[in-house]
């Protein structure tokens, strides 16, 4: 029998991350609604983290969250035009809020080494 190693594996292969936990906020009806953030081209990707620790490190600890495995973090993500699943972002950009003529602000790094 043949074993394999990490070497060998292909890394165009997609491999499940596991139960993530999922920003969510909470929607006019009362239910969650997964939160989006963009990558660092400003493209819109759900996120999910490994630990609620990483989650709150990005994203602060008022952040609602729940558990979804990522197979089902892309099902829900899809229809919505969202085909891109982050797992574990360190860096996120702030929310763009500009009024008529102004510059939105640069990326903020959170790292949380940096928020000591």
């Amino acid at each position: 029998m043949e074993t394999l190693t990490l070497e060998d594996a292909d890394p165009d292969e997609r491999t499940s991350a596991g139960p993530l936990y999922v920003p969510v906020r909470l929607g006019s009806a009362g239910g969650h609604q997964l939160r989006f953030l963009r990558d660092e081209f400003g493209t819109r990707t759900a996120v999910g983290f490994t630990s609620p620790d990483r989650l709150t490190a990005v994203l602060g600890r008022d952040q609602r969250w729940i558990r979804l495995a990522e197979p089902a973090l892309r099902a829900l993500s899809a229809p919505l035009g969202v085909d891109r699943v982050t797992v574990d972002p360190l860096l996120t950009p702030p929310a763009q809020h500009t009024r008529h003529g102004q510059t939105p602000a640069p990326c903020a790094r959170r790292d949380p080494a940096l928020n000591r």
